[in-house]
């Protein structure tokens, strides 16, 4: 059985900065197919060095082997802060406005991945898969084959990809989907991705594209790209959810509600996530029916991100603005409409505020899946689940569609949704929770991981 060599730009590796936590259920899924077919899960360890050596961190931590690269303060600047989350980042979710075109930036980009090739390369046997994940490293690919690999490789990109008439604003665009095309199989989070990057390949490259299988064929090369929905770590959640730390934080968030409905927000700080404009949406609910501001209180819970970039520090500023002119102008002596919580959680506690929450709101303006609707979803107690409100634009709502789906921009369709889902009667709650259940039960992480791989490992060498 050949290894799987997993390339990322952060890595779980333990007690490394921010890692364990932040990729969830996907670095678990991860680490368990990596201890089922032995490998490395290589990428940066999150830490600075005063110049890049190249020199390879190796841990091995219950049968996983971790090989992590320290970068230097001008990588980190133009290849993360700059390049992928100031350039890239933005425009995969349709935000142009905020897209920077820098070409310094651009060329930090692919010095990293040169780096990332040189100092992984090494570590590749020739009958090893190679599985590279996101926007990060979107040419590295192309950097291992010119290294001399043969290996099937694998990308998947957990972003959305953008239409076509906005993905031609990036300069250089036609030279980095190239690069992508040197992979074997190309994954999307939904049918929409994958269509939206197949168009693109046939309009501006002029490549052979089989819409039907997902076969694109350019420049001498095969190159297979499919859907892939990515889903939760649904036995481990459910553990989770079981546990005295999920029960006693339910049982906190239920006490200080003193018999309100708590309707519960988790996103990480990003503009992507569309908190304003929720905010806006719970305010124009207000408007309409003041008199419930007795009977909801709205829980957002947004652990802050990427602070170094200036679009994140923007939207915190506004966020708080927001949150204190509601709850300026609706608050009584004894309750606020709204909490804002500007830190992370733990996964049980978050499954024991999921469960005490009767509406989960999950309103990304644009996300690739979005797995927090899946969590919610997950967490509910069968016998009297909450509503999760859903935007229409996420992933999630492809799979989800029995979640009330709303328009995140129109504050009116935010208002009303949540007016039905205070009101909707306890037999359509279980209706709609029971036919969701069964997809974030049956699409979970590692199906999903052992679809991709299945199908890396099936693809032949005869294309």
């Amino acid at each position: 059985m050949s290894r799987l060599i997993v390339i990322s730009n952060r890595v779980a590796v333990p007690k490394a900065r921010g890692a364990a936590g932040a990729q969830g259920g996907l670095a678990g899924a991860l680490n368990a197919a990596l201890k089922k077919h032995g490998g490395i899960w290589f990428g940066w360890s999150g830490q600075e060095c005063e110049e890049f050596t190249g020199n390879i961190n190796l841990q091995r931590h219950e049968g996983v082997t971790t090989a992590t690269v320290d970068l230097g303060h001008q990588d980190i600047e133009e290849y993360y802060n700059g390049y992928a989350n100031s350039t890239l980042w933005p425009l995969f979710h349709f935000r142009l406005d905020l897209t920077q075109y820098e070409r310094e930036t651009g060329k930090g980009y692919e010095r990293v991945n040169e780096r990332f090739a040189e100092s992984v390369a090494p570590l590749v046997d020739r009958d090893d898969l190679v599985w590279v994940h996101d926007y990060h490293l979107l040419p590295l690919g192309a950097r291992l084959r010119e290294r001399g690999l043969t290996n099937r490789m694998g990308f998947f990109l957990h972003t959305p990809w953008p239409p076509t008439r906005l993905f031609v604003s990036l300069p250089y665009h036609e030279r980095l989907v190239r690069t992508m095309l040197e992979y074997d199989l190309i994954g999307f989070q939904t049918d929409e991705w994958l269509e939206s990057f197949c168009h693109y390949c046939r309009k501006e490259l002029g490549a052979e594209v089989d819409e039907e299988t997902g076969r694109i064929a350019f420049d001498g090369r095969v190159t297979h790209a499919k859907a892939y929905p990515i889903g939760i770590d649904y036995e481990h959640l459910m553990e989770q959810a079981d546990s005295g730390e999920a029960r006693q934080a339910g049982q906190r968030l239920l006490s200080s509600t003193r018999r309100r409905t708590a309707m519960i927000g988790v996103d990480r700080l990003d503009y992507s996530k569309g908190l304003p404009e929720r905010l806006d949406g719970i305010s124009r609910f207000f408007d309409h029916h003041p008199q419930r501001v007795r009977d909801v209180v709205f829980i957002q819970i947004a652990p802050p991100s990427r602070e170094d970039v200036e679009s994140y520090q923007r939207i915190r500023a506004t966020l708080e603005q927001k949150a204190g002119q509601i709850n300026g102008a609706r608050s009584e002596v004894d309750l606020v409409p709204i909490r804002y919580v500007n830190k992370g959680h733990s996964l049980a506690e978050l499954c024991g505020f999921y469960r005490a929450a009767k509406i989960g709101l999950v309103t990304p303006l644009r996300d690739g899946m979005n797995l927090v609707a899946k969590e919610y979803v997950a967490a509910q107690d069968p016998e009297d689940p909450g509503v999760l409100i859903l935007s229409r634009f996420a992933g999630a709502a492809r799979q989800l569609t029995d979640a009330v789906l709303v328009n995140p921009h129109s504050p009116d369709d935010v208002a009303q949704a949540i007016q039905m889902a205070l009101d909707m009667p306890l037999e359509e709650r279980k209706a709609r929770w029971e036919a969701m259940i069964e997809t974030v039960r049956e699409d979970n992480v590692q199906r999903w991981t052992e679809l991709f791989t299945g199908d890396l490992a099936a693809i032949g060498q005869d294309d």
